[in-house]
């Protein structure tokens, strides 16, 4: 808009004035928007507004895509962990616990316990022809095998029928990949404590069939775990009619305190019990700690865009002094000049904080396809299942989240303009005309 339009609306403004403008007119908002758009002599500031825009669309969202990915990623890694492990062990304290079958229909009666598996546990060493590694051995009847989440709809090769009434083991994909073998292939099992001789304890070692082999999407347990039957597991770890424990699965691991002191109540025999907060503590706590840290972050991004805001507006305030001037001369009240600079300035910051919150929206909805897309076009691993445990990346937006990152940006895009516009409202008339 050229000088004449200024004096028109400038005049237009007066009139309004005089006639009694609502906050936030019409003329406020033409002015507003007009100072958005560049000129040519405007060039920088337009340059500083838009530089604004982009600091915010991609401060909140970075911060959307981030959080959603943690929070992806503590969901899968809660969801196999406690898939596969219970979320109460329960273990004797003072004796063998051989009415292992009473306890756990006892327990697996209370009231949100879904399942009581007694199991035994050991360490072994696997090997095959090709290679050998160490590997957690875990003995469990079939039904309790099959009730398991991450193991009964997870089966890649062979099958878990008649898994009871022969010899053969479960084992995980990469441990089966590592190995070199497949279903019906065999593998030796090497325990390090096996008879009792007079010469000492010597390994037991036994050969083993490959029943079947699962694949949890986990690498650390598709690389470690062993299922063997429970009763060929007592004969190979010495149990002699015992258990290790009594792993617990409930309906709801966040209400854990209460299931705890039922199951400790119910046992009906002196026991020791674990849930998987202390199991995980130290990995569930470093997960929270990174997640507020890169929250905390992330946020800087959108300060920083914030206040590119306030550089932008105080040098349109001076750009436009003489405009200022103008219009305090023909009657606009400071109000209406802090507004229109308010409306100005915020503007970027809600278009920027609207757009932000689109991408984000539209990268989390497709985050595995954009990572598959990257490793295709660099011929690199994104998110290697070695490093982190997985093998997708997860993102899951969290609706309380997402509102408290708009939330954010949108109150820092209020309060940015503010000093800008409470500046351009208290300048005097007189001295705004002389500004060039």
């Amino acid at each position: 808009m050229e000088a004449g339009e200024a004096d028109v609306a400038a005049a237009s403004a007066f009139e309004k004035e005089r006639t009694g403008t609502r906050p936030f007119s019409a003329f406020e908002w033409m002015l507003s928007l007009r100072y958005l758009r560049a000129r040519r002599k405007e060039g920088f500031i337009s340059v500083i507004a838009g530089f604004s825009f982009l600091g915010i669309m991609l401060g909140v969202a970075t911060l959307i895509i981030v959080m959603a990915v943690m929070n992806g990623f503590r969901t899968e890694l809660l969801s196999k962990i406690l898939g596969l492990n219970g979320h109460l062990l329960v273990q004797p304290i003072d004796s063998p616990l051989r009415d292992y079958d009473e306890v756990a229909k006892r327990i697996a009666g209370v009231p949100g316990i879904k399942l009581a598996v007694p199991l035994v546990e050991g360490q072994a060493l696997a090997s095959s022809a090709f290679s050998a590694g160490g590997v957690l051995v875990r003995g469990l009847s079939e039904k309790d095998l099959r009730a398991l989440p991450s193991i009964g709809s997870n089966i890649r090769q062979g099958t878990l029928e008649g898994f009871d009434d022969g010899t053969g083991v479960a084992i995980g994909k990469r441990l089966a990949d590592q190995l070199s073998v497949r279903a019906g292939d065999n593998v030796t099992l090497v325990a390090p404590r096996g008879a009792v001789t007079p010469m000492g304890t010597t390994p037991r070692i036994k050969v083993y069939r490959v029943a079947a082999v699962f694949e949890i999407g986990m690498s650390e347990y598709d690389s470690a775990f062993v299922f063997m039957p429970l009763a060929e597991s007592q004969a190979y770890f010495n149990k002699d009619g015992d258990v290790t424990a009594i792993e617990v699965y409930t309906d709801n691991p966040d209400n854990i305190d209460r299931y705890r002191a039922a199951v400790n109540e119910i046992a009906g025999r002196p026991i020791y019990i674990v849930d998987w907060r202390q199991r995980n503590a130290t990995f569930f706590n470093a997960l929270q700690v990174e997640r507020n840290v890169m929250f905390l972050i992330l946020t800087l991004i959108v300060v920083v865009a914030a206040f590119n805001i306030v550089s932008g507006l105080n040098m349109l305030v001076k750009d436009k002094g003489r405009d200022i001037g103008i219009l305090r001369t023909m009657g606009a009240t400071r109000g209406a000049i802090m507004r229109i600079f308010l409306v100005t300035g915020a503007a970027i910051g809600v278009v920027g904080t609207l757009a932000g919150f689109l991408l984000g929206l539209v990268v989390c909805l497709n985050v595995e396809e954009i990572r598959q897309f990257i490793s295709w076009l660099t011929a690199t691993e994104l998110f290697s299942p070695e490093l982190y445990y997985l093998s997708r990346l997860p993102a899951e937006m969290n609706a309380g989240e997402t509102t408290a990152v708009v939330i954010m940006a949108l109150v820092l895009s209020f309060l940015a303009p503010l000093y800008p516009s409470w500046r351009a409202a208290r300048l005097d008339p007189v001295e705004a005309l002389r500004y060039e």
